[in-house]
């Protein structure tokens, strides 16, 4: 019997779905949502607050800010609540309305920006609006999960080590990358402990955070409009771009099996399909990592009509039949460094 007194004390870490029968490969997928945020971000979120408490940046009375697409911010929502901090969270239209919703249930303020940024978009937007009210009011304090290395160092500490633990035969890890703190903490610990694993990287067309050029993108989650200050691209192999199209294709895909996921997992086993579908082999041990469940995707990847508006009539005929994405995927050029120079960017 599990019994906690604390919401962010409940998650569970070693579920996994075989997609062989779904996707058409040997692919098993990290469910990461079964936890009271719905998310990988309440790792992240537990792993920022606790930092922020031991500093003395978190006191009673403080109020903590963040700019999020949505997930974090139910997670951080969630546990200011639970420890009696005031939360405000920085987002943005993209946000689906019940995600606003639930933090908004949960006592959290929930401002939205509307005017992008004419050169970092509505993400650099969002991030002024932060800095001004902490500025303006010193009870607030921004966790920054763009820059806070216990972003990754929470993926370091539990997700990598739960993967490794049910597969020791891994050949090839895919990651979405959004902030990239899941990517930068699984990418360190196995470049450490099981250098031989491929380390994929899954983004969206339009995000800048390996280089591409920067595009409107209509789904939360995955994807940056400057680059993630996280990201050190020598631990990542290769890089798998996915439009957001497919994305919808896989969300639906996989509801059509019974599996309802969001928008960031249908990125990721989009791209992990496509890497499969070029480079699988008899054997080959793959595994993938579901960011969030889809129950708050509904109005969105689920909604024929916005489906539909955005991405034409066609998007979601023949679901039966696999359809790849168009682009390729992009070499890193930077070299693998040696697991013993790896500490450099983790004292910053």
């Amino acid at each position: 019997m599990t019994v906690i007194s604390m919401p962010h004390e409940f998650n569970e870490h070693d579920l996994f779905i075989d997609l062989r029968s779904v996707v058409g490969h040997s692919l098993f997928l990290k469910v990461e949502g079964l936890n009271f945020a719905g998310s990988v971000k309440l790792k992240a979120a537990s792993g920022m607050v606790a930092a922020a408490e031991r500093e003395g940046r978190l006191r009673p009375g403080s109020v903590i800010v963040e700019s999020s697409s949505g997930n974090l911010g139910v997670a951080l929502s969630m546990i200011a609540a639970s420890k009696g901090y005031g939360f405000l969270c920085v987002t943005d239209r993209r946000c689906n309305l019940q995600t606003r919703l639930l933090m908004e249930a949960l006592g959290a303020e929930v401002h939205v920006v509307t005017e992008p940024d004419p050169v970092r978009g509505l993400l650099g937007a969002r991030m002024d609006y932060v800095r001004a009210r902490c500025a303006a009011d010193p009870r607030y304090v921004w966790l920054n999960q763009y820059e806070n290395q216990n972003n990754w160092q929470a993926h370091y500490r539990q997700t990598a080590p739960a993967i490794d633990r049910q597969f020791p035969d891994l050949d090839v890890l895919f990651v979405g990358a959004g902030t990239t703190g899941t990517l930068m903490g699984c990418a360190r610990w196995f470049r450490e402990h099981r250098p031989s694993v491929r380390i994929v990287a899954v983004d969206v067309v339009g995000s800048v955070s390996f280089g591409g050029p920067s595009r409107n993108r209509a789904i939360p989650g995955l994807g940056m409009a400057v680059r993630p200050p996280l990201l050190d691209e020598s631990y990542v192999d290769e890089v798998v771009m996915v439009e957001e199209a497919d994305t919808v294709r896989a969300c639906h895909r996989l509801a059509r099996r019974g599996f309802l996921f969001g928008g960031s997992t249908g990125t990721v086993v989009s791209g992990a399909t496509s890497w499969l579908a070029r480079n699988g082999r008899d054997g080959l041990t793959a595994v993938t990592i579901a960011p969030d469940l889809g129950e708050r995707y509904l109005d969105t990847v689920y909604q024929p009509n916005w489906v539909q508006d955005l991405y034409g009539d066609d998007v979601l005929q023949s679901l039966d039949v696999h359809v790849e994405p168009a682009s390729a995927p992009l070499p890193i050029p930077s070299p693998r460094v040696p697991a013993e120079s790896a500490g450099r960017s983790d004292a910053a």
